[in-house]
């Protein structure tokens, strides 16, 4: 099964358009490395939760909007290979920043179950 990687931040919404060309060009680096799949998604309907939420998670503003993503690699190893060779990259060294890492949450996750319906 799978391995994935995910990710949830907060972006400020006058630098979402810094952040979509920082994504365009990470996917790049991580597809050209290995990475099977790469997806990048903007919140549209994340609710800030009494208790828990995608907002309360990474300590969103007003005037910042949740960002969803995550990275698909065939296993752990294949991963651990992938995030080496991404990381010694030039083109993501010393790249801006257009959020805030400290508040970033991520982690490598085992695929328990997955299911598509392709359609064509």
């Amino acid at each position: 099964m799978p391995y994935v990687d995910g990710f949830v931040l907060a972006v400020p919404k006058e630098k979402v358009d810094a952040y979509k060309a920082l994504a365009r060009t990470a996917c790049a680096v991580w597809m050209e490395h290995g990475a099977l799949d790469y997806v990048e998604s903007i919140g549209d309907d994340v609710p800030y939760g009494e208790l828990t939420s995608f907002p309360r998670a990474v300590i969103a503003k007003e005037d910042e909007i949740v960002v969803f993503s995550w990275i698909v690699y065939r296993d752990r190893q294949h991963r651990d290979a992938v995030n080496a060779k991404v990381m010694a990259d030039p083109r993501l060294k010393g790249a801006d920043m257009p959020f805030d890492g400290k508040r970033m949450i991520y982690g490598g996750f085992e695929t328990l179950l997955e299911a598509r319906d392709v359609v064509g």
